[in-house]
C-alpha cells in the first residue's frame, strides 16, 4: 500500500508539474535553470547533487546507442510537431494579411464566404451611397465590386491541373489594398481580356510569365503583369470584373463589395447604415476580421492533426527514454550504491537521473527545432481554401520553437522521473550484491 501511495503522489506530482510546465513562458524556464544552478553551486546537497550528474554524464561515451536514442526520438516529435504547427501559422498569416481594420467586405446575407454571395447591380449602387466611406479626389467612393471564379489551370512542372482563383476587380480595387504593389510589367487595361498575377500563382501554375496567353473559360487571356502582396491575394490572378462576368456569364452581378471607409471608427455607422435599409439583404465586416473567420477553421484542424501526432509520437519517446534510464540506472547499480553507502542522499540521485535525462531531452529538442527552421523556414506550399488553391509559406518562428523545447523537456521530465526514484530507493546492499 506504501508503495502504490507513493506511485500514486509520483503521478499526481507529474501531472501538476506538466500543467504548470505548459504554462510557462521562456523567461519562467530560464529562471528556474537559474535557481537550480544556484541551489547546486550553494548548498550541500546541490553540490552533492552536481557530482553525481557530473559522473552520470561522464558515462554517456559507453552508453552512446541509447542515449542516442533518447536524442533522436525526441528530435522527431519535435521536428514533427513544430513543421506541422508552422505550416497551420502560416497559413493562418497568409490569409489574415489582407484584412484591415479600415477596410470592410460587404456579402449578401447568410453567406460565410465569397463563393457562397451574390449581389446585383442595384445592390452595389445602394452600398455605394452608404456613409463611412472615403472618396478619391475626383471625389468618386471607393468602392470596388468583385467576382470571383474558379478557374481550372496547369500547374507548373506537373500534368496535374489545379484550381486557381480569378478575380475581377472595379478601378478602386488597387487604393483599396495599398500592400499590392506590381512587380512585373503593368495593370490591366478596363474593357481588355488582360491578366496581373500574384506571385504565388505563378510559382504555382505554368503559363503565367509577363506576355503569355492562357486559356481561361472561353476566352484566352494575356498576362501583362505581376503583382506582390505577401498575403491570400498573391495566389489569385486579377482581371476587369465586366470581362470576367462576360467569359463566365455572370452577368452585372457580384459576389463581395470591398469598400474603403473614411477611418476604423466609420464601420460601426456604416454597417448600421446597411443593416437599416430594407432594400438591402447584406452583412458587412471588417477585411480583418473576415479573414481572420476564413482562416480560422483550417488552421484549426492543421494545429489539432500537429498536437495529435505529437502526442502520438512523444508516447513512444517517453518509452524509450524510460528503457534507456532504467537500463542506465541499472548498469550503474554498483556506482550509485556506493555514492549512497558514503553519505550521499536520495534526493542527489534523483536530481542527477532527472538533469541527464532532460540535458539529452534539450539536445533532442534542439536538433528537432534547427532541422525544422533550416528546412521549413520560408518553404513555399499550397493547400484549398475553398475550391481555389492558396500558396502560403511556413512560418518557424521563436514561439513555435518555445513550443518544441517545452515539449522536449516535458518528455525528457517524464522518461527520467520513474527511473530516478528507483535509483533513488535502490537498497545499498541489494544493490552492491548484484554487481
Amino acid at each position: 500500500m506504501k508503495k502504490f501511495l507513493i506511485n500514486l503522489g509520483l503521478l499526481l506530482l507529474m501531472v501538476v508539474a506538466l500543467v504548470i510546465w505548459t504554462k510557462l513562458p521562456w523567461i519562467g524556464a530560464v529562471a528556474l535553470a537559474v535557481l537550480l544552478a544556484l541551489w547546486m553551486l550553494l548548498t550541500r546537497t546541490g553540490r552533492q547533487a552536481s557530482s553525481v550528474t557530473a559522473v552520470g554524464m561522464g558515462t554517456l561515451r559507453q552508453r552512446i546507442g541509447s542515449s542516442s536514442v533518447i536524442v533522436i526520438g525526441i528530435a522527431g516529435v519535435v521536428g514533427v510537431l513544430v513543421a506541422l504547427l508552422a505550416m497551420g501559422q502560416g497559413f493562418q498569416a497568409t490569409l489574415q494579411g489582407g484584412g484591415r481594420d479600415d477596410t470592410a467586405i460587404v456579402l449578401r446575407g447568410g453567406s460565410v464566404s465569397e463563393a457562397q454571395s451574390v449581389m446585383t447591380h442595384d445592390d452595389v449602387n445602394a452600398i455605394e451611397q452608404a456613409p463611412g466611406i472615403a472618396r478619391d479626389a475626383a471625389g468618386k467612393p471607393l468602392v470596388s465590386a468583385e467576382l470571383v471564379v474558379a478557374a481550372s489551370m496547369r500547374k507548373k512542372n506537373s500534368d496535374d491541373d489545379g484550381n486557381a482563383q480569378l478575380r475581377g476587380v472595379d478601378d478602386s480595387a488597387w487604393a483599396l489594398r495599398p500592400n499590392l504593389k506590381i512587380v512585373q510589367g503593368r495593370k490591366f487595361k478596363p474593357g481588355l481580356r488582360e491578366l496581373v498575377v500574384g506571385q504565388g500563382a505563378q510559382r504555382e501554375f505554368a503559363n503565367l510569365g509577363v506576355g503569355d496567353e492562357v486559356k481561361l473559360g472561353r476566352q484566352r487571356w494575356k498576362v501583362v503583369g505581376v503583382f506582390a502582396s505577401g498575403d491570400a491575394y498573391a495566389s489569385e490572378l486579377w482581371a476587369d470584373r465586366k470581362e470576367v462576368a462576360a467569359d463566365y456569364r455572370r452577368g452585372d452581378s457580384a459576389e463581395s463589395v470591398l469598400v474603403k471607409l473614411s477611418s476604423a471608427s466609420a464601420f460601426a455607422p456604416f454597417k448600421a447604415a446597411l443593416a437599416a435599409d430594407p432594400k438591402l439583404k447584406v452583412e458587412a465586416d471588417t477585411t480583418k476580421a473576415y479573414f481572420a473567420k476564413q482562416s480560422a477553421g483550417l488552421a484549426k484542424i492543421i494545429r489539432i492533426v500537429g498536437l495529435v501526432v505529437g502526442v502520438i509520437m512523444a508516447i513512444g519517446a517517453v518509452f524509450g527514454a524510460l528503457n534507456c534510464m532504467f537500463a542506465a540506472v541499472a548498469a550503474r547499480a554498483r556506482e550509485i550504491a556506493t555514492l549512497r553507502a558514503i553519505g550521499f542522499r536520495g534526493g542527489p540521485v534523483v536530481v542527477s537521473v532527472m538533469l541527464e535525462t532532460m540535458l539529452l531531452a534539450l539536445l533532442g529538442g534542439v536538433l528537432g527545432a534547427v532541422v525544422v527552421w533550416l528546412v521549413f523556414d520560408g518553404y513555399t506550399a499550397s493547400t484549398l481554401s475553398g475550391f481555389s488553391d492558396v500558396v502560403f509559406q511556413f512560418k518557424v518562428d521563436g514561439a513555435l520553437i518555445w513550443t518544441g523545447l517545452k515539449w522536449a523537456l516535458a518528455i525528457g521530465f517524464i522518461g527520467g522521473l520513474f527511473p530516478a526514484v528507483r535509483a533513488a530507493r535502490l537498497p545499498v546492499t541489494t544493490a552492491l550484491r548484484e554487481l
